[in-house]
């Protein structure tokens, strides 16, 4: 999630569509996440809120991800390279590329020599150098692989399990993080706990489970693993967390997370 990306939800009490905050903030998150253009009039805070609940919008995401992926393999009946071409691909446009763009602004950052200062300086720079374009091949070419190698009958419930553990790793940074005192991430940073996410641990292992048992719950795992170790690295090489980190731990946690559950549904 980009601090660059320029938001077009603003906050209007009279607006007759949505009278509850509670589902201005919802609608608005999920605006927010994809997309879809449903022109929710909310504000940030609104939104950060419930930045809890982001895992069951991931699971939304997954749904159209999960059937883009089952229409092209078993439908239509493209090959898996093609079919995992085309989820990607349509996995990053139907989130606005802005959690991509987060991380091509993280590998510009782990790249700079200095300090956490100039580190943040050069993330939030508009232009993208080498390190982002690297650390965005490097995660593309990995989940692009994770994704040739699911099995065909399963495809639709592994992306739609890889989808919200994406946004389990990204809760899981904010929980784990220090906010940046500038930028649209400190509020969603701040408005994570331990004991939310825990919640939305709970929540998401009951879809993981019922979706694909225990390798559905790895699944899960995957994100909170990635979270953390996104989290770690960013209090290391930046010592603050900002909404750039937070898009790139939602990549990586897709990543890592078809990696653990392609590899348990095909040698375990």
């Amino acid at each position: 999630m980009s601090d660059k990306r320029v938001l077009n939800v603003e906050y209007e009490k009279s607006h007759p569509s949505l009278n509850s905050s509670k589902l201005r903030g919802i609608a608005g998150l999920i605006s927010f996440s994809t997309v879809i253009p449903l022109n929710i009039h909310t504000t940030i805070e609104e939104m950060a809120a419930f930045t809890w609940f982001w895992p069951i919008i991931g699971g939304m995401i997954g749904i159209f991800v999960g059937a883009v992926g089952f229409i092209s393999l078993n439908v239509i009946h493209l090959s898996p390279l093609i079919t995992a071409a085309i989820v990607y691909s349509f996995a990053i446009w139907f989130t606005g590329f802005h959690h991509l763009d987060g991380l091509m602004d993280m590998g510009d950052g782990l790249m700079v020599h200095g300090d956490h200062n100039k580190k943040i300086q050069v993330m939030r720079d508009m232009m993208v150098g080498t390190g982002g374009i690297s650390l965005f091949f490097i995660v593309a070419i990995i989940t692009f692989s994770a994704i040739n190698a699911i099995p065909a009958s399963l495809i639709f419930l592994v992306l739609l399990i890889s989808e919200v553990a994406a946004k389990t790793s990204l809760i899981t940074c904010a929980t784990f993080s220090k906010p940046f005192p500038d930028g649209t991430g400190r509020l969603f940073i701040e408005s994570m706990n331990i004991k939310l996410l825990v919640l939305s641990f709970i929540l998401t292992s009951i879809i993981g489970f019922l979706a694909l048992n225990i390798t559905g719950i790895l699944g899960i795992i995957g994100g909170i693993v990635a979270g953390s170790a996104v989290a770690a690295v960013a209090s290391k090489q930046f010592k603050y967390a900002t909404g750039d980190i937070l898009g790139a731990s939602n990549e990586i946690g897709r990543l890592v997370s078809l990696i653990i559950m392609t590899t348990v549904l095909i040698y375990i």
